[in-house]
């Protein structure tokens, strides 16, 4: 007997290592504990991105309510410049008329010294030759009738020519004078007119100037807070990352652990098969131990699936445009298209040349993967279907900001989370729901 066992052996071994396929060395085995913190960094992650996400929401609303105070401050300071203009218009020609007033009273001052002092040369020429001029003794001292003719001829030249053109002369003077106090009024109103109208611009610019450095440092913090969010995002797909690849190893090595434990359970099927066959009997071979299978782990769970009722579908084909850019007046039935000119903000951010979803845009997308075709203006989608109070609000549900429900739309998601098209600038994104003005009803068409 002791003769024949390497020839038992030798059967053993070729049964065992030239019949069977040898499985691998095992794959790395990360631990509960390993996967365990993995997940929980991620879910931090996780809450971290939707607190970041939340913050930046309400700073984009910030910084699109302080970009219309911004509109509204640049009209008041194109108003005050205008009325400035105005002024300085008024004020110009105001001092072009106290000038013209000026010289006209200048002109009539000297006429009338020039008149003044040719009288006093006539009257002192008639006083040398005896007679008193402009007076009716002027005719009795006449000493005959030649020379009362004469006097009276004096006479009538001084008061025709001299003494009227005095008279004139005082009252284009005094008319002048009325002129130039007129004017000179009427100046002093321009320029206080115009003094207080560049009050008033310069009042606007600062006001404009604090509104614009206002939006500017808004953006800046909105700005840090995207920035902030994206690189949490990059943490937390690293961590996901991070949580797949031991997820993945720990199901490499299940696998490995099953295909040993069938590789050992053949071999020792074989080798007692091959003891069998021996044409003596031999000692018999113990067939080689499986090694022990690590304990059973709980199967990681899973992400529901989709319901895939009509609700479900809505919500799904709305999340399913996330990261999809604004355009106002964009989307329709099939998806996004080119923005509309409104000739304001959304022409500002060229949201005309840009292929994307507005607020009712998304809404009409999402609706028609269950047949519901919704009107493009979120006044009348407000109208579309049965109101429901803020308070019972499920997912599915539309809900509306503004008079009449005119200003915005987003769909409810549950856990007080909703999908929107926010504003120019932004991206479908999921945000938690804004109470600001919000309408009292959402509306439920499933």
């Amino acid at each position: 007997m002791l003769t024949r066992l390497p020839a038992v052996v030798v059967l053993m071994t070729a049964v065992l290592t030239g019949t069977a396929v040898a499985v691998p060395p095992p794959p790395p085995n990360p631990s509960d504990s390993a996967i365990s913190a993995s997940r929980a960094e991620a879910d931090a992650k996780a809450a971290r991105v939707g607190e970041l996400t939340g913050r930046l929401t309400q700073a984009e609303s910030r910084l699109q309510e302080l970009y219309d105070d911004v509109s509204y401050k640049r009209e008041l300071a194109n108003k005050a410049r205008v009325d400035l203009e105005t002024a300085i218009a008024e004020a110009e020609a105001a001092r072009r008329q106290a000038t013209a007033a000026r010289v006209q009273a200048d002109a009539a001052s000297k006429a009338v010294e020039d008149s003044r002092r040719a009288l006093d040369e006539f009257a002192a020429a008639s006083y040398a030759q005896g007679s008193t001029v402009g007076s009716f003794s002027a005719y009795i001292g006449a000493k005959s009738p030649e020379d009362l003719l004469a006097r009276a001829q004096m006479l009538e030249a001084v008061s025709a020519s001299s003494l009227n053109r005095l008279d004139q002369v005082t009252r284009d003077q005094g008319t002048a004078a009325n002129l130039d106090s007129a004017a000179r009024a009427a100046l002093q109103k321009a320029e206080s007119k115009q003094a207080a109208a560049d009050e008033a611009r310069k009042v606007a610019d600062q006001a404009q100037q604090v509104a614009v450095d206002a939006h500017t440092a808004q953006a800046s913090a909105t700005a840090a807070l995207q920035a902030d969010r994206d690189a949490v995002e990059q943490e937390l797909a690293a961590a996901r990352g991070e949580v797949n690849g031991l997820e993945a190893q720990r199901r490499q090595y299940d696998q490995w652990v099953a295909a040993k434990k069938r590789e050992d359970e053949e071999n020792a099927r074989r080798a007692v098969a091959a003891a069998a066959a021996a044409p003596q009997a031999a000692p018999q071979v113990a067939p080689q131990v499986a090694p022990q299978a690590p304990p059973k782990r709980r199967p990681v769970a899973s992400a529901p699936a989709p319901s895939g009722n009509r609700v479900q579908t809505v919500i799904n084909r709305a999340l399913s445009q996330r990261g999809v850019i604004y355009a106002w007046g964009g989307g329709n039935y099939n998806g996004p298209t080119y923005g509309v000119r409104d000739g304001g903000v959304a022409d500002s951010f060229g949201d005309y040349r840009k292929i994307g979803f507005d607020c009712s845009g998304l809404m009409m997308y999402a609706f028609a993967g269950v047949g519901v075709y919704l009107p493009h203006y979120s006044g009348y989608q407000y109208n579309s279907g049965r109101k429901v109070p803020l308070s019972q609000m499920a997912p599915g549900d539309m809900i509306f900001w503004g008079p009449g429900g005119g200003t915005h739309v987003a769909l409810y998601l549950g856990g007080g989370m909703m999908v929107e098209a926010p504003h120019s600038g932004a991206v479908v994104r999921i945000s938690p729901v804004r109470y600001g003005g919000i309408m009292p009803y959402v509306t439920r068409l499933l």
